[in-house]
């Protein structure tokens, strides 16, 4: 019998079964697809010789996660890799916003907007400098962060208090409008806003822009060496090493809960996983509390506030094989990882209410990811793996396009779909698609079939939307990792903080776990967790290596 069984093999699932292995605790993880991962893999499906990733492809929050760096996955096989830039966001006029790790290089694109830009940005990077260390502290621990938060409400007095607080909940489109005479401040903030389904009339958009935006100043936006899941497979190689058990193509159906505490876990085909300490689940919060755990075992008060539980937005995704890079118009973007395509901060406002409407947007905003450009080994030299994405609404009413897409995504409005994307890409690298050798579509039901977290092609855990983050998340009054059956515990982005490839759900759950063990063995284990969080934090150096 293990000590903990762990529902599924995401980094967040695989990041608690290290945790928990490196306390002495047996660990068996079980997960439902035939490959470990989640939402970090890649494959060759879409041309032999490109290697493309299903889902998640940057990680500046794992570069930056005191959790993942504390794991020391560079001694099982990792290594990560840099675009020449981190992010571009082109405009169809020739002008282009540049993000790069060098802030001089960022400000230097900005002031082509609106000559003091540059120093705008600096001034942001700067009170970034300041609140970093307590910042990432606060967002990467339980909540509620009593020690790093009341640090971090220190710094905040001494860099202007309620008035650095009132910036951070701006929607980015007023926090543009404060900082910057020119579009391309607002045009980086808006579009790392939208890595998460934060429009830019959204309260607190202008905080989480600005905090994808200095990830990415500081860290860069970093991506394993040849493919997304040689971060899995260092995840697996250091929890065998460890002694932990991964059993793949086993569907979870049900968690036993005996006199209110988790004892076990049945699968779909009856065999029953007994867990002698507790189980962690990296699912879905629906999933969990809708289907995993009975009714009569959870609070009514629950059952009803999970009623409410808001999705983020639903996701569409193109996978290409290209015979060359990308004919950017402007040529700045042929060096960044990361692209957004918008042509303007009216056409991301135009895009996210088309969204909220329920109508499939006419211009698909898109993230466009050029990974040969961040990794040489992604595809043979002088060719380009690439993708993009960009969302949906769950519930399609209507189409803001011609194209009459009801949101069925058969095969014909799957292909309608990403002709619209490749037509918007266009607009920004006019001959795109000549380059284009072979593609792959993921619409919202694959992306679901392929990992079962990811409800509709959400890639968030849920909403990252104010009222349903801190101690809304998942529901009004949690925000932490345990849940009403004793011994379970939520280890999942539906948990605070929520989505992106940093472990700290995972690493909350089996912090949690371990918690009421008094054996000297895990208490000593709980020292060691606690010094990582102080000091294992080991800041990558330009190559992307620890420094």
């Amino acid at each position: 019998m293990a000590d903990a069984v762990v529902i599924g093999a995401g980094p967040n699932g695989l990041v608690a079964a290290n945790l928990l292995a490196d306390a002495g605790w047996s660990v068996t993880v079980l997960e439902e697809q035939p490959e470990p991962g989640g939402a970090v893999r890649h494959d060759h499906g879409v041309h032999p010789d490109f290697a493309n990733d299903l889902f998640s492809s940057f990680y500046p929050l794992a570069a930056a996660s005191p959790v993942v760096s504390g794991l020391g996955l560079e001694e099982h096989g990792l290594r990560w890799s840099h675009a020449p830039h981190v992010v571009a966001h082109p405009l169809s006029d020739g002008r282009c916003a540049i993000l790069d790790r060098d802030v001089d290089v960022t400000a230097d694109s900005l002031d082509t907007f609106a000559p003091g830009d540059g120093d705008a940005w600096r001034r942001l990077h700067s009170m970034w400098d300041t609140l970093r260390p307590d910042l990432l502290d606060a967002l990467f621990t339980p909540f509620p962060p009593v020690r790093s938060g009341l640090r971090l409400a220190v710094r905040l007095r001494g860099t202007g208090g309620l008035r650095m607080a009132r910036t951070l909940v701006l929607p980015v489109r007023r926090m543009a409008e404060e900082e910057f005479r020119g579009e391309g401040g607002g045009l980086l903030l808006a579009g790392n806003a939208l890595h998460a389904d934060l429009a830019p009339e959204a309260a607190g958009s202008g905080g989480f822009g600005w905090l994808m935006s200095m990830l990415g100043q500081t860290y860069g936006f970093p991506v394993p060496v040849g493919g997304a899941g040689a971060l899995t497979d260092a995840l697996v190689r250091r929890l065998e090493s460890r002694g932990g058990a991964l059993r793949c193509g086993r569907h979870v159906e049900r968690v036993v809960v005996r006199d209110g505490r988790a004892v076990a876990v049945r699968l779909a085909d009856g065999e029953t996983v007994p867990a002698r300490r507790a189980v962690l689940a990296d699912v879905s919060v629906p999933a969990l509390y809708g289907e995993l755990v009975a009714p009569e075992d959870l609070p009514r008060q629950l059952l009803s506030d999970l009623e409410r539980f808001q999705w983020d937005f639903a996701t569409f995704k193109v996978d290409w094989a290209l015979d060359g890079p990308v004919p950017w118009q402007c040529e700045q973007a042929a060096g960044a990882g990361t692209v957004h395509l918008a042509d303007g901060l009216d056409e991301l406002t135009r895009f996210a209410a088309q969204l909220a409407m329920g109508r499939v947007p006419d211009r698909p905003f898109s993230l466009f990811g050029q990974m040969t450009t961040s990794d040489a080994s992604r595809s043979p030299a002088g060719t380009e793996s690439a993708w993009a994405y960009t969302h949906v609404p769950h519930r399609v009413v209507g189409d803001a396009g011609d194209d009459g897409i009801t949101g069925s995504w058969d095969k014909d409005e799957q292909d309608r779909m990403a002709d619209r994307v490749e037509a918007h890409v266009e607009r920004f690298a006019p001959g795109f698609r000549d380059r284009v050798r072979a593609r792959r579509i993921l619409a919202p039901p694959t992306l679901q079939n392929l990992d079962r977290n990811l409800h509709g092609g959400a890639i968030n855990g849920g909403t990252a939307a104010m009222h349903q983050q801190l101690f809304f998340r998942p529901a009004p009054g949690t925000g932490r990792p345990e849940t009403p059956v004793k011994g379970l515990y939520l280890a999942s982005a539906g948990a605070h903080p929520g989505g992106g490839v940093h472990g700290a759900p995972g690493a909350n759950a089996a912090r949690a776990a371990l918690r009421p063990s008094f054996a000297p063995g895990l208490a000593a284990a709980q020292r060691l967790l606690a010094h990582r969080d102080r000091t294992g934090h080991r800041q990558p150096d330009r190559g992307g290596r620890p420094a």
